[in-house]
């Protein structure tokens, strides 16, 4: 390697906030080992024993809460308010796991033509999870908490900008009883990652990213047989039918695009508005936008926090600007403040038409795409021509109709109704299309990583 330093860096002060070293190969190839050394007597432990584990886990992170979320809101920018709330979400996700996992990975008795069998679901090995920054807390625990609760090691690439939060988490999980060394934190480059998926030792890879990311990743693990859970982001769609509750729809929807600082895979993304309200929803729009806070983020008034770095500020920019380029509008925002932090306004875009990125990939920061539509029919249409299919939302007063189309209708892994929201630990979370496969949490995220043996015991 060229370099082995990097920095951390503060996205409201731009200044430096740590400096770490990249690891040798020989000293990542030292923590996948350490991983599966203490993985052959971690699957060993009982369930209930596991449960026990990560039980004090979701302790120590509500012990920890208020350092661990100042340490986020310091290394990418997040809202104090919602750094707090993503530490109380891993602990949920600790909870949920602690009191279902024992049953739902418990032996399954099955019996047929005079023979017991049993299904087991033994654990695979060691996990490796490559990780972005958006949700430094999140993003671990969602993979790692369900992986280890089957009885695997883990390891967590975790994005540099939040390489803190990374070693954070390590120290809560050790403290609250995990076996030392069971999760491991690799702090490599990408060139050095593919070694990790190469590795023996490693039967598992999961990650959170762009789909660029996600088929670099598939294909080295298509090489080497090994399975893979890709997120792989979104260009989520919130459909305004006919008969939607206009005040609501606004409301919901300036929130969903804004949460995170924009800076969510499953924000909403695209506002897909039929004729019969597009004037309406767009002046409400574009007045919430235009009265939208940006500033420091750990002051409770701020609406709006700067994004995680000046390449992610500078790339949405460019998007904004060939979008307009081809045809989009701006209304509201769309010009850099001049000012330190890396801001960038809530920003509102109409006109929006196939070929602009506003339309067609996704905006990761706080610039809304409002699309007209004929009817909610040719709504559903447009929502489903993205390549992508993650979540979505459907507003409207008919919520048969509405859970209708969404079950029938809608291309994507989750849909919110009258609603937004992120995730939840009892719901299956993921998407379809170029946003991915495969399922994190619920009893679905529980399995994804288990060997699911059948084993048959012959009559007498």
């Amino acid at each position: 390697m060229s370099d082995t330093r990097f920095h951390t860096i503060d996205p409201l002060t731009e200044q430096v906030i740590e400096t770490y070293s990249y690891m040798s190969d020989e000293e990542a190839a030292g923590i996948v080992q350490a991983s599966h050394d203490a993985f052959l007597d971690w699957r060993l432990r009982s369930l209930d024993d596991r449960a026990r584990v990560i039980s004090a886990i979701a302790q120590g992170l509500r012990d920890a809460k208020e350092d661990f979320a100042r340490l986020i809101t310091r290394e990418v920018g997040k809202l104090i308010g919602d750094s707090r709330d993503e530490v109380d979400l891993v602990a949920a996700i600790c909870d949920y796991t602690a009191k279902h996992g024992p049953s739902v990975l418990a032996d399954e008795t099955r019996e047929g033509g005079g023979a017991t069998a049993y299904v087991t679901h033994a654990p695979l090995g060691v996990i490796y999870g490559i990780q972005p920054w958006n949700f430094p807390a999140y993003q671990a625990v969602r993979y790692s908490i369900a992986s280890l609760m089957a009885g695997n090691g883990v390891l967590l690439k975790h994005a540099e900008n939040c390489t803190g939060s990374g070693l954070f988490l390590r120290d809560v999980f050790e403290r609250a009883g995990l076996p030392k060394g069971l999760f491991g934190v690799l702090v490599i480059t990408h060139d050095q990652s593919d070694a990790i998926i190469e590795n023996d030792l490693v039967r598992g890879v999961t990650l959170t990213g762009s789909d660029r990311a996600g088929r670099a990743v598939a294909v080295k693990a298509a090489e080497v047989v090994k399975k893979t859970v890709l997120e792989l982001g979104s260009n989520d769609a919130y459909l305004v039918l006919d008969d939607a509750d206009l005040d609501l729809a606004v409301k919901t929807c300036v929130a969903g695009r804004l949460y995170n600082n924009g800076q969510t895979c499953v924000n909403a993304k695209r506002f897909i508005v039929t004729d019969r309200n597009y004037d309406a929803f767009v002046k409400a729009y574009a007045e919430s936008f235009a009265a939208i806070r940006i500033g420091d983020p750990t002051d409770s008034a701020t609406q709006l926090g700067p994004l995680v770095s000046r390449r992610q500020r500078d790339q949405l920019h460019r998007q904004v600007e060939e979008s307009v380029a081809k045809g989009a509008r701006v209304l509201v925002g769309g010009e850099v403040p001049d000012r330190t932090g890396w801001f960038y306004p809530a920003t509102v875009l109409v006109d929006v038409a196939p070929g602009q990125p506003a339309h067609d990939d996704e905006l990761f920061g706080p610039a809304a795409a409002i699309i007209r539509a004929k009817d909610d029919e040719d709504a559903m249409r447009i929502a489903n021509g993205s390549r992508y299919g993650l979540g979505g939302g459907i507003f409207s007063r008919d919520v048969a109709r509405a859970r209708e189309l969404a079950a029938k209708h809608f291309d994507t892994g989750m849909v919110f109704i009258n609603s937004f929201d992120v995730a939840s630990p009892d719901l299956p979370f993921g998407g379809v299309k170029n946003s991915g496969y495969g399922r994190e949490h619920g009893p679905e995220g529980l399995k994804e990583f288990v060997n699911v043996k059948s084993i048959k015991i012959g009559g007498a």
